[in-house]
């Protein structure tokens, strides 16, 4: 039954894993799906992760390659990402581990960025992060932030 209303009604199947859970009546859990979906939540943190890196390395990107076109947006986004990576990274301190992967990743969602929003192209940027994990994490890099 529990199978069948994952499948129907995601929200009540919610409702009723949170209700046998609560109350011990382990036998009747949907466990099969209760799996999945806390695999789902936790590849959904190394998501948000990865997508405010890519926004931060972005414009940290444009920053440093387009200074006669620095704006007051930019060095926003670029605080406003910094903080909210940290605070993800605070609340998930596992985290930590995945960055090297989740910046190489990031880096390539920034070079994206970079090209759709800008007049630079790929070959304009760097292949690889020109970053390093202190200076994307450093609160007065680059100078002028």
């Amino acid at each position: 039954m529990t199978t069948k209303l994952y499948d129907l009604d995601f929200y009540a199947w919610t409702l009723e894993q949170s209700r046998l859970l609560q109350s011990g009546e382990l036998k009747g859990l949907d466990i099969e799906n209760l799996v999945e979906e806390i695999e789902s939540l936790g590849k959904q943190e190394r998501r948000e992760l990865e997508n405010r890196l890519g926004v931060l390395i972005g414009h940290l990107l444009k920053w440093a390659y387009q200074p006669e076109k620095r704006t007051k947006s930019w060095r926003a986004t670029i605080r406003e990402q910094r903080k909210e990576v940290l605070k993800l990274l605070k609340q998930n301190p596992s985290l930590k581990s995945y960055l090297p992967e989740a910046i190489a990743s990031a880096h390539e969602s920034g070079l994206a960025l970079v090209v759709r929003e800008t007049t630079l192209d790929y070959e304009d940027l760097p292949v690889e992060c020109p970053f390093s994990l202190e200076q994307i994490f450093d609160l007065t890099f680059p100078e002028g932030v």
